[in-house]
């Protein structure tokens, strides 16, 4: 009987530590977020969220005392993530106990576990943060509740949904340009000129009434850093890069507050101001007072790769690189191929020489 129950509690013990190794958990130390938590949705084909979500889970919880939990999307055995599963995301769940969550997902099927977490976390009215594109987060007509479908989920809840590239892709960048009316908003705290080579997301569906536009983006003539912003109607007006947004519950009886960028391409955030941009909306969506200068250095070394997709032929690579959520944990930095196509862009330092 003994040996049977022990068995039992080994058994139970490695079903728990197979479940933990699909998120990553970070204890906050000590700092501002101290007892609160953020949970961070990666899952998107394109823009390297996986790469981005670790470490801006870092800084918030070294750097600000957050805990914070990643999630990520697996293949269809849960064997490796894989962000080109659509269903993939596993641990949904944990936005039950958040006080924020940031999401990076793109086109994501809607599932049972989806519908019921986020759902609930939206008629608590509690805040979120999306970038790039979580415009277009998820997919389909099934509901939260009300007129929040899939494919409406960013339109309702971050005020944007996908428009079209409003810079050339891959070609042009975008420069952020503060909202002169808003320029002294706690949000930009220390947040000078961003620059990043994902192009300017054409935005149109704001409303100045429930929208606070905080950055505009500047499309520039190159990828490069340097470059100019390009002459011309492309540039008058600009398009909205980041702003604050008020939602409705799916139930119709509370309201919350979103802040959305269309900037976050995981080569992005080589920007310290464009990781400064989402500490510092994590500060005052949570309700705490923004610093006045946040530190944002990466708590590990970061060597994101350039965007693009991995199809086809080349959807191996995921199976190839069998990645799990401890890959990206406290102290380790995964490092990346180049998707096919990728334009000559050096300015992501260069990783260490293997030895």
């Amino acid at each position: 009987m003994k040996k049977i129950l022990l068995l039992a509690l080994v058994s139970l013990s490695t079903v728990g530590a197979l479940a933990q190794e699909k998120w990553l958990d970070f204890k906050g130390g000590e700092g501002p977020g101290k007892g609160k938590r953020i949970v961070l949705i990666s899952g998107d084909e394109e823009y390297r969220s996986e790469e981005s979500m670790p470490m801006l889970a870092k800084i918030l919880s070294h750097r600000h005392g957050f805990d914070t939990t990643v999630l990520f999307s697996w293949s269809e055995d849960g064997a490796y993530i894989d962000p080109n599963n659509k269903k993939g995301i596993i641990g949904w769940e944990h936005m039950d106990k958040a006080d924020l969550v940031i999401v990076g997902t793109r086109l994501r099927v809607l599932t049972p576990e989806t519908v019921k977490h986020m759902t609930a976390y939206l008629n608590a009215g509690k805040p979120l943060i999306g970038f790039r594109t979580a415009t277009h987060g998820f997919k389909g007509n099934e509901t939260f509740g009300g007129t929040i479908t899939g494919k409406a989920w960013g339109l309702k809840v971050l005020g944007e949904t996908w428009v079209n590239h409003h810079g050339k892709h891959k070609v042009q960048g975008a420069r952020s340009v503060a909202e002169v009316s808003n320029k002294d908003h706690p949000i930009l705290n220390s947040v000078s000129e961003i620059f990043g080579p994902s192009d300017v997301y054409g935005v149109k569906h704001l409303n100045t009434k429930n929208d606070t536009v905080l950055l505009r983006g500047a499309v520039t003539e190159s990828l490069d850093p340097k470059s100019k912003n390009v002459d011309g109607p492309k540039n008058d007006p600009m398009m909205a890069l980041a702003w604050l947004h008020n939602y409705q519950s799916p139930d119709g009886k509370k309201t919350g507050t979103s802040f959305c960028t269309t900037m976050g391409a995981s080569v992005d955030f080589l920007d310290e101001d464009l990781r400064r941009l989402i500490v510092n909306a994590s500060y005052h969506l949570i309700g705490l007072e923004v610093l006045d200068q946040a530190d944002v250095d990466f708590v590990d070394p970061f060597y994101p790769s350039f965007y693009g997709f991995w199809k086809g032929a080349n959807a191996k690579i995921w199976k190839e690189r069998k990645l799990v959520a401890a890959d990206f944990g406290m102290g380790k930095t995964p490092i990346a191929p180049e998707p096919k196509g990728t334009p000559k862009w050096p300015f992501i330092p260069a990783p260490p020489a293997k030895k």
